[in-house]
Formats: structure tokens, C-alpha cells, sequence
């Protein structure tokens, strides 16, 4: 089941997208005002997808776009307006949108550009998976909450989470991540691996995610 926060101040065109999106499978969650909309953002990050009005009450809908793609720039925002000017949506864009709906539109084209952008943002894994990446923004995610990663550690990561299973050799991951990431060769590695450990939650004396082959290197799991 997909998950999205609609911030819709018209409350009869909210209850209308939820009823029409929960017949494909799309709970819905309304806010009627952005302040509403953040405060349940905050106290549940699960959501799936931002579906965002511009002209709301309180605060800008283009602020509130700016606001979310800061906190959490992971999450896909569709912009659902009556503003059909192109520097509003040039702006929607500029400030972190995946996509702008002009109203008035029908509810299952909603539907459809909520699951394309979804498809082809995140890789998707099955249930049992741990991890999944946002390759285009360079984020990874565990159980739906974004873990922030160097540049190197994202690097690193993605090379080992797209070699699910296989036997890394400290020297292939020189070769192909750059030698001049890690200027003292292997055991910066070592070092950089060991940081990466900690922030995806892994122990290092028990590892669950990043296994360690003793004399040549890592194997990845995504358990």
C-alpha cells in the first residue's frame, strides 16, 4: 500500500482524491493547512509521497515545498495547483518538485504520476530488504528513514549494495571508487567502511549488513 500527505485546503477536493486514490491502493493522510501538514509530516516520516496545494492558508504552498525538500529531500512532492503560471512551476521545480498537476485534473492521472515517480526515483526492494537508494539524489534509506552519507560513503555503499552477495576485494573498491579518496590505500578503507558501519547501524564484532572476508575484503547483504 502506497502512503501519501495531501495538503489540500479544499476539503471536499481532499476527500474526492482520498476516495478516488484509495481505489488503486493509495492511503491517503489529509492536512487542510501546511502548519498541520509538517507537524504530521514530522510525527510520522513513513509517507511515500507528498502530494502539495500552493494556494493554502497560513504559508505559501512554493514555501512549503522548500521546507519539506529540506527536511526531507528524499520524499517525492507533487505539486497540485490552480496556479497555471510558468513561474510558478518553474519555481515548484527550482525548489525541489518531481512534478506539477494543473487543476483541474482527474484523480487517475494523480494515480499514475504518483507511481511513475516512484518507479524511477527509488530502486524498489522486496519487504525483506533493509535498504533501498535514491541513485539521482544520492540518498540512502533504511526502513523508510534517509541515513546521511558523505559523498565517499554514499560511494562506497553504492558500490557494495549493487554487488549484493559478491566478495569485494579491498583493491576493486580502490579501483573503482578512485585511489585519490583514500589517499593511505587500504586501510583507509578499512577506516571509511568502519564509518559507514555506524551510520547504517551495522556492529562491526557482529556485523549484519557489511561482512567482513577475512585476506581479501567485504560482502554486502541487504538482510
Amino acid at each position: 500500500m502506497i502512503e501519501i500527505l495531501l495538503i489540500e485546503d479544499d476539503f471536499d477536493l481532499a476527500e474526492l482524491l482520498k476516495y478516488a486514490l484509495a481505489k488503486s491502493e493509495i492511503d491517503v493522510t489529509i492536512a487542510t493547512n501546511p502548519l498541520e501538514g509538517l507537524k504530521i509530516l514530522n510525527e510520522k516520516n513513513t509517507f511515500d509521497a507528498l502530494v502539495l496545494d500552493l494556494g493554502l492558508p497560513d504559508m505559501d504552498g512554493l514555501e512549503v515545498c522548500k521546507k519539506v525538500r529540506y527536511g526531507y529531500p528524499a520524499l517525492p512532492i507533487v505539486i497540485s495547483s490552480a496556479r497555471t503560471e510558468t513561474l510558478d512551476k518553474i519555481k515548484g521545480f527550482e525548489l525541489g518538485a518531481d512534478d506539477y498537476m494543473a487543476k483541474p485534473y482527474d484523480p487517475i492521472e494523480l494515480v499514475f504520476r504518483i507511481r511513475s515517480i516512484l518507479r524511477r526515483g527509488i530502486q524498489i526492494t522486496s519487504d525483506s530488504k533493509t535498504f533501498c537508494v535514491d541513485k539521482q539524489r544520492r540518498i540512502v534509506i533504511k526502513n523508510k528513514e534517509e541515513i546521511s552519507l558523505t559523498k565517499a560513503e554514499f560511494d562506497i555503499f553504492i558500490y557494495f549494495y549493487e554487488k549484493e552477495g559478491v566478495v569485494i576485494p579491498r583493491e576493486d573498491i580502490l579501483i573503482n571508487l578512485g585511489q585519490s579518496k583514500f589517499q593511505s590505500g587500504l586501510k583507509s578503507i578499512d577506516v571509511a567502511i568502519g564509518r559507514l558501519r555506524q551510520k547504517i547501524g551495522d556492529d562491526s564484532k557482529n556485523p549484519r549488513y557489511i561482512h567482513p572476508v577475512r585476506g581479501i575484503g567485504y560482502k554486502f547483504i541487504n538482510a
